[in-house]
């Protein structure tokens, strides 16, 4: 049986270009899986759905590695779910040298195992380093004064007052943050800070 998983990180993007290359290599529409969700971990429902439904001898086609995950350990790991605790076989259709079906020798095989370590590291270290320039580009911004979050609101004069009958249990949360024209979750962090 063969089985096509698309993934996508966001309900927004479109899933046509890899939706295309899976069905044109051949995959029933009822055996493809989409998910449209982050790909930090594989607790993703459809993809749940499709491990389920893998048996000894099953072909999973994915379009290229990072539609399967983002994190190297945990691509590998299910790799090897796939490829040796299920018994299915997996083809990168970007990536023609993953491919693990039986008409590939054991040559094969290996080869296919040490590209997908090396793209894997390769795809971690990459967002390893976004990670890093990004905390570089804000303590930069920081240093230069650019503030981040929402800019302060000015308050009523009577903001002091209306505290004070609130902690005095003169008015309820509701009142105080009506009379100052805030919500309440402001108002309690005014009166917590």
């Amino acid at each position: 049986m063969m089985y096509g998983y698309i993934r996508v990180s966001t309900k927004q993007q479109k899933i046509d270009r890899q939706y295309e290359e899976i069905k044109d290599f051949g995959v029933d529409e009822s055996n493809i899986f989409v998910d449209k969700e982050s790909g930090k971990d594989f607790e993703r429902e459809n993809y749940q759905r499709l491990i389920n439904s893998l048996q000894r001898g099953d072909l999973v086609l994915i379009k290229s590695i990072d539609r399967l995950g983002r994190n190297y350990q945990m691509v590998l790991d299910e790799w090897y779910r796939i490829t040796k605790t299920i018994g299915a076989d997996v083809k990168v259709l970007d990536m023609p040298l993953l491919d693990t079906r039986t008409e590939n020798n054991l040559v094969g095989q290996f080869i296919s195992d040490i590209v997908l370590q090396i793209l894997s590291f390769v795809a971690e270290n990459e967002r390893a380093s976004i990670r890093q320039r990004q905390a570089e580009g804000i303590r930069i911004a920081k240093e230069k004064g650019v503030k981040f979050g929402r800019p302060k609101t000015d308050l009523p004069p009577e903001t002091n007052i209306v505290i004070q009958l609130y902690k005095e249990k003169q008015i309820t949360n509701e009142k105080a943050s009506e009379m100052l024209g805030i919500s309440r979750g402001t108002f309690f962090r005014m009166v917590r800070d």
